[in-house]
């Protein structure tokens, strides 16, 4: 990867109301800012930065949705960094059984350096924040996956280096909260984004809106057509967590949606193809595009482990 070292001004970084910063949301931060958090994720990964600087820190991890690479990865972060991270699965919390945000917050905050939480509504991870007075970090809600896309365009930018203006993109499939991390992404690094989502699937208007204002993002007709020329191929499973009642209904709506040999056969001839995991082979992708050679599925996965170390020692320390 090619990327230069950035600042740790405060630009572009979201404020709770306890003074904390937050990363909830990729478009609460600006260009300036993810790029100091892909330098850093570089520097982690490389060794540069080594040691153990969050040494006496503890990140507490509400997880209200099942999780391997979000959890572990960030155990093993903070363990890497020196902190510790505490569990609390959904059914094993008060907040499992109904106790407010707000005071979950307010507690947590007496007790840890920083928040992680993976839950269903946006609204929650938002009213975390506005109530702690600690950092707290979005692993996973139904309308964004921040941390995610950030290890996709780390892992891009060693493929390719971090001109973002040169990059093309094409998301196949479902408008979720991987589109629309993309789309927010798109709107602060100035890369192309095409994307082919099936009629009735496509990504939240207001979403979709402001990163067309900001940059090179349109949808498309097609898979082939958001494929061509593009360096990276993404795309997610058909029915994400919570939509299983759903899946029927899906297979048929999304049945030209795969990536396959064709579609790839469009990209660029040095193009990656992108899944943020866990996949279905042969609904979303074929086995020979995800397990072929041009597939980068798993440097992404162990990217999400120096992604969350950049993001937890930049909030922590």
């Amino acid at each position: 990867m090619t990327t230069s070292a950035a600042t740790s001004s405060d630009a572009g970084r979201a404020v709770a109301s306890g003074g904390a910063r937050d990363f909830i949301d990729l478009s609460d931060h600006d260009s300036a800012y993810l790029r100091h958090l892909l330098a850093l994720t570089a520097s982690l990964k490389s060794g540069e930065i080594s040691g153990r600087p969050l040494e006496g820190r503890t990140l507490a991890m509400i997880f209200r949705k099942s999780s391997t690479r979000t959890r572990v990865s960030t155990e093993v972060g903070m363990a890497q960094l020196g902190g510790h991270a505490l569990m609390i699965a959904d059914r094993d919390s008060q907040m499992g059984r109904g106790e407010s945000v707000r005071d979950t917050a307010l507690v947590l905050s007496r007790y840890v350096d920083a928040i992680l939480i993976r839950t269903f509504a946006q609204d929650e991870v938002v009213e975390l924040a506005r109530e702690a007075s600690v950092p707290v970090i979005n692993g996973l809600t139904d309308r964004l996956h921040p941390c995610q896309v950030m290890a996709d365009l780390y892992t891009a930018a060693e493929e390719f280096g971090d001109d973002f203006g040169r990059l093309r993109v094409a998301w196949i499939g479902d408008g979720n909260n991987m589109a629309h991390s993309w789309l927010n992404a798109a709107s602060r690094l100035g890369f192309s984004l095409r994307l082919a989502c099936p009629p009735g699937y496509g990504p939240d208007a207001g979403i979709l809106a402001r990163a067309r204002a900001a940059g090179d993002v349109a949808m498309v007709d097609s898979p082939a057509e958001a494929a061509q020329d593009a360096l990276v191929v993404t795309t997610d499973v058909w029915a994400s967590m919570g939509q299983e009642d759903e899946q029927a209904a899906r297979e048929q709506a999304f049945a030209g949606y795969r990536v396959d040999e064709a579609v790839m056969a469009r990209a660029h001839p040095s193009a990656i193809f992108l899944h943020c995991l866990p996949a279905h082979r042969g609904e979303e992708v074929t086995a020979k595009v995800i397990d072929g050679p041009r597939s980068r599925v798993f440097d992404e996965a162990e990217n999400r482990l120096h992604v969350i170390k950049a993001i937890l020692l930049d909030l922590m320390s």
